[in-house]
């Protein structure tokens, strides 16, 4: 596990084994906030430990920016802390995220020593504020790769934990592109030191807005992409072909899995606007080409 001070009293912790995941803390004189925990038991008990024993200090909060796995499920491995969410994330733990763990410990037997704990604080569209100490941490709405991502800006400072709201490459697999777009640009205008992305490296001041710039255009990108495939008899076909190069990132992005999560992209695109999944060619069919025009605005 990486790990890094970003400020007084505000760190980062980044997993060396599931696609670059986060997580933060945030420490007063007296206790610590945990933001997100990561993939798997031992390095969610790895923070645990540099808090405990090398900061000695208890964690009181821990903040699941999202319910998905590699940022919530680790919880547990702090038992006397109370969990923070928005009121979506609690609903789907209580329900996704508990029949998704009894598939993962058939799996793996170190998801055997994993619990879903439901958050015991929630709030819904409007926001959040807790004092650690001299930090003042805001908590609000920031969804799009799902409906209950929320930001935690630490206000002094101007660092985000933007959950996957924010990552080198835009996810909206589960979520909503539009709702990406919102809070991509409603980050661009927070006059933000640094993000800490859900996954992959912190971004710094000055690459912020190139860096929103990018996923900007990558979301338009694939959205041009999968109208065109929609003019085809077979868009799945189309779609296979276009890889994240084309649409302006590099596929190493994110421990390498940058290729496979745009074509899944692709995928929940074509669905979340015309409702279907896009149908591939079977064998002996011979797709018919149409003159696709102008591209699409975006």
């Amino acid at each position: 596990m990486q790990r890094e001070r970003i400020a007084d009293n505000v760190y980062y912790f980044q997993s060396d084994l599931y696609a670059q995941v986060t997580a933060g803390a945030v420490v007063g004189p007296f206790w610590a906030v945990v933001i997100d925990t990561l993939a798997l038991p031992e390095e969610s008990q790895e923070i645990r430990r540099f808090i405990e024993q090398e900061l000695n200090l208890p964690v009181r909060y821990v903040v699941n920016t999202h319910y998905h796995a590699d940022h919530a499920w680790g919880s547990c491995f702090f038992p006397n802390a109370t969990v923070i969410a928005h009121t979506q994330c609690r609903q789907q733990l209580a329900t996704v995220g508990q029949s998704s763990l009894a598939e993962a410990r058939k799996q793996n037997l170190a998801m055997r020593r994993t619990k879903i704990v439901l958050p015991h604080l929630t709030f819904d569209d409007s926001s959040l504020i807790l004092r650690v100490g001299k930090k003042t941490l805001t908590m609000f709405p920031l969804p799009g790769p799902c409906t209950d991502n929320i930001g935690v800006l630490v206000e002094e400072d101007r660092i985000l934990f933007a959950g996957d709201a924010f990552m080198p490459l835009p996810y909206i697999v589960g979520g909503d592109i539009e709702d990406t777009l919102a809070s991509l640009k409603k980050i661009s205008k927070m006059g933000l030191e640094n993000i800490v992305p859900g996954h992959g490296d912190i971004v710094l001041r000055g690459e912020i807005d190139g860096a929103v710039k990018e996923n900007l255009f990558y979301l338009s990108a694939i959205r041009k992409v999968v109208r065109k495939a929609a003019r085809r008899k077979y868009p799945m076909d189309m779609l296979a072909e276009v890889n994240v190069e084309e649409c302006g990132k590099s596929r190493v992005l994110i421990g390498g899995l940058a290729q496979e999560l745009h074509r899944r992209n692709l995928r929940a695109l074509y669905q979340q606007l015309f409702g279907t999944l896009p149908q591939a060619q079977t064998d002996g069919d011979e797709e018919e080409e149409e003159d696709f025009g102008p591209e699409d605005e975006a």
